[in-house]
């Protein structure tokens, strides 16, 4: 079956007012944050795969994009790089909508309008992104998650929630039309993010995940798990020992502890303030320098 330009798997599911929580990769998935907490929401939900996009190649350079090979019982398969949607029911509750975004080379404005229209064609209450990007923050501190959100009521819980409002102003991705469609037609639009440490790039950022998921959970009752906090601590030791090794590395983080402390300990609605211009030097070169020991 067919909708719009998504290839759908049936039957098509009726869905109790459903939430979206959509990841854009790469633009807004640093440390692959969004990604894999999306993918562990489908498995603790046991969600079921809905639809693909008939055509991706529209959308996407496969050269950025690369399509990949392997092997499934014998036979060898190729994956197209592609926006994938899923759901899951929930017993009382809003069913729930997953959606793995990938940023368009071609056509941005199409692919935003398709994407938009099945999901209205779902009946959705609420968009959600969630996702995280690198920030003039230090690791010794707790994780910053910003955003925003359209509904009053839910803007009073992030304000309780220490979820700072994002101020940011330049370039971005063209899938914002989503939101600002979903909000032209009065549905509710949440955004999570996660500030994570410039210098410690890493390919998967226990950190980031755990601080979105906290998030969540005073939204959606989704539990931490364990192993979600060991993975977080024992993330924190390996940057700290990498840190303690570099002099230059450890004078820039006591360099942002003071800017962290100066912006958020002590004022939870902060004005931008600017990194001394050695710091700001430093974490240019820092940029795909820094490594695990």
């Amino acid at each position: 079956m067919r909708i719009g330009g998504f290839e759908v798997k049936e039957p098509f599911p009726a869905l109790k007012e459903p939430h979206a929580i959509a990841v854009l990769r790469p633009w807004v998935d640093a440390g692959s944050v969004g990604t894999l907490v999306l993918q562990n929401l489908e498995r603790l939900y046991g969600s079921t795969v809905l639809a693909r996009l008939i055509r991706p190649g529209s959308f996407y350079d496969f050269t950025r994009y690369r399509p990949t090979t392997r092997f499934k019982k014998g036979t060898r398969e190729l994956v197209i790089p592609n926006t994938v949607v899923s759901y899951a029911i929930r017993d009382n509750e809003n069913d729930l909508v997953f959606i793995h975004l990938l940023e368009p080379h071609n056509m941005g404005e199409a692919y935003t309008s398709l994407v938009w229209q099945f999901l209205k064609t779902l009946g959705i209450k609420r968009y959600c992104l969630i996702g995280s990007f690198y920030d003039a923050v230090p690791h010794t501190r707790p994780i910053i998650v910003s955003g925003g959100t359209s509904n009053k009521r839910l803007q009073a819980k992030l304000r309780k929630l220490a979820i700072n409002q994002n101020r940011y102003e330049g370039p971005t991705t063209i899938c914002n039309l989503i939101s600002q469609e979903a909000e032209k037609a009065g549905v509710e639009t949440l955004t999570l993010l996660a500030h994570l440490p410039q210098y410690a790039e890493l390919e998967e950022d226990y950190l980031g995940i755990l601080a979105i998921k906290k998030a969540l959970f005073s939204l959606y009752d989704i539990s931490i798990d364990e192993e979600d906090v060991l993975n977080a601590e024992s993330q924190l030791k390996t940057i700290e020992i990498a840190v303690q090794k570099d002099r230059k590395l450890k004078a820039m983080v006591n360099e942002l502890e003071r800017q962290y402390d100066s912006r958020f300990t002590f004022d939870r609605n902060p004005e931008e303030s600017t990194l001394s211009p050695e710091v700001d030097k430093f974490l240019k070169e820092m940029e795909n320098r820094f490594k695990e020991p």
